[in-house]
């Protein structure tokens, strides 16, 4: 049999924009923030570490990371973004979203500055060292992925959530323009401050000691802003929903959410019975493995993953190595005709221009469309567009590479970008903070030639996309079904 909602969620959803949800997208949205910096920043160095540790005596060319070493440096804080999803999303629906979620920031906070002095007295050392933090580094952000989503998701009302969902996440192009910006000041300082000539010209002068500094500064500079909104992550009150429904205290969901909203909520003492009852009785007290959730969710925990899964190959590939695309097509000069910190300068405003005009627009007009249009248009676009510019960028590609048309590349794959924000990067991290129950929500939300392969990826999430039911304008328990039985769920 159905259960009616608690008024304290009924209230929730139907509560008009205010105040405290601004609070909640900026409290959350600065973990994002923070996220992004952290996991994009080592790209905006990765060929100063190269310069640094594994350049050759009397070499042509400036050292680089060898393909093993860039591939850890680059990949090892997504291998630890996967484990912390899977980690902390349990956890966040065994103890409490509130009682996580400042851990996860203190993780991110001590990683990133452990990163920034790594030691060592050889190249590998070195390396190890960054490795082993920038993992943890991850591990620590894969925590804030769940959490961060399924908090703005049970704060927010029904209609304007994915608007709110969306700005936390949006969020996260801040972060890489806040990165690049630091490499730019960082490196623009001490190019002016070291005057070094270009490696062609003179390979020791080109390379001064004080460049040890930069990477190791703008490793460390995105913890400033996390650490400054610990103090308010901790003030924010449990969500109503993990109080109410898996706490099973609906009274004090009542009182929290009453101080929020500054409103008075009373619960019908009926109706906590009932729902007492119906949590007693054990009718949703399935797990994430049983038939039932197999039943109603299965298809679209199937779909959220994979979309998800095949999206990051794509954006996550992009954007660590965009430097190497940037060269490869002659927007950046060859590293041997430039010093290791004017090298760095260069990569950083070429980030920056693609996060201004690809990046950070798309990420908005998710926030402005998610609501209108629906998340699962939004996403079966952005798949099929970035499909489109990708195959147009790699069908041609020796076209764009020659002299003359370089900008034209950078146009087409700044497009990509776009679309992968307003597109599936936004919808496959609010999809799965809607549509799964309370209990479970938290730990769902944490499961999930080099052109023509991301083409590739991104037909097949397109695809994959088919399989994710739209969950626009509904409540999370009329998309979760947890207020129904069986029968009436099929």
């Amino acid at each position: 049999m159905a259960g009616g909602q608690l008024k304290v969620l009924t209230t929730l959803d139907q509560a008009k924009t205010q105040w405290y949800h601004f609070m909640a997208i900026v409290i959350a949205g600065m973990g994002f923030f923070t996220d992004a910096y952290d996991l994009f920043c080592i790209s905006l160095v990765s060929k100063l570490l190269g310069r640094l540790y594994y350049t050759e005596p009397n070499s042509p060319n400036p050292g680089s990371l060898p393909p093993n070493v860039s591939a850890a440096v680059n990949g090892v804080a997504l291998c630890g973004t996967l484990a912390g999803q899977l980690f902390f999303g349990w956890l966040g629906d065994k103890l409490g979203r509130k009682s996580v979620y400042g851990f996860t920031l203190i993780l991110m906070v001590v990683c990133s500055v452990a990163s920034g002095l790594s030691f060592g007295h050889t190249a590998k050392g070195v390396v190890t060292t960054l490795c082993f933090f920038r993992f943890w580094l991850g591990f620590g952000i894969g925590g804030d992925y769940p959490l961060s989503a399924t908090i703005m998701s049970e704060y927010a009302n029904k209609r304007t959530r994915g608007a709110f969902i969306a700005a936390v996440f949006a969020m996260q192009g801040f972060g890489i323009l806040f990165g690049a910006i630091v490499a730019l000041v960082v490196s623009g300082g001490f190019r002016n401050s070291y005057p070094a000539p270009s490696y062609e010209q003179n390979a020791a002068a080109s390379l001064v000691p004080e460049a040890d500094f930069v990477w190791r500064i703008i490793l460390m500079f995105g913890t400033i802003p996390a650490a400054l909104t610990y103090y308010w992550r901790m003030k924010m009150p449990e969500t109503a929903r993990y109080t109410a429904l898996i706490a099973r205290n609906a009274k004090q969901a009542a009182a929290d959410m009453s101080k929020v909203l500054n409103t008075e909520i009373v619960e019908d003492k009926d109706q906590v019975e009932l729902a007492s009852a119906s949590a007693s009785a054990g009718s949703n007290e399935w797990g994430l493995f049983s038939p039932q959730f197999l039943r109603r969710h299965g298809l679209h925990l199937l779909g959220t993953t994979s979309t998800w899964f095949l999206l990051d190959i794509a954006f996550y590939s992009q954007n660590l190595f965009q430097k190497d695309i940037f060269s490869k097509v002659g927007w950046i000069p060859p590293p041997k005709t430039m010093n290791a910190i004017e090298e760095v300068f260069r990569i950083a405003r070429a980030q920056a221009l693609i996060a201004l005009c690809g990046t950070i627009p798309g990420y908005w007009f998710t926030v402005f469309f998610i609501d209108i249009v629906g998340r699962f248009a939004v996403q079966l676009m952005g798949f099929f567009m970035m499909t489109v510019f990708m195959l147009g960028l790699a069908v041609p590609y020796h076209h764009w590479t020659t002299a003359g048309h370089h900008t034209g590349f950078v146009v087409m794959y700044g497009f990509t970008f776009f679309f992968a924000n307003f597109g599936p990067n936004s919808t496959t991290f609010i999809v799965p903070a809607e549509i799964f129950p309370a209990r479970l929500r938290s730990t769902c939300h944490g499961i999930r030639n080099a052109l023509f392969v991301l083409a590739g990826t991104n037909f097949l999430g397109m695809i994959m996309t088919l399989l994710v039911p739209e969950s626009k304008g509904l409540s999370l328990e009329e998309i979760s079904k947890e207020t129904v039985d069986d029968e009436e769920a099929a």
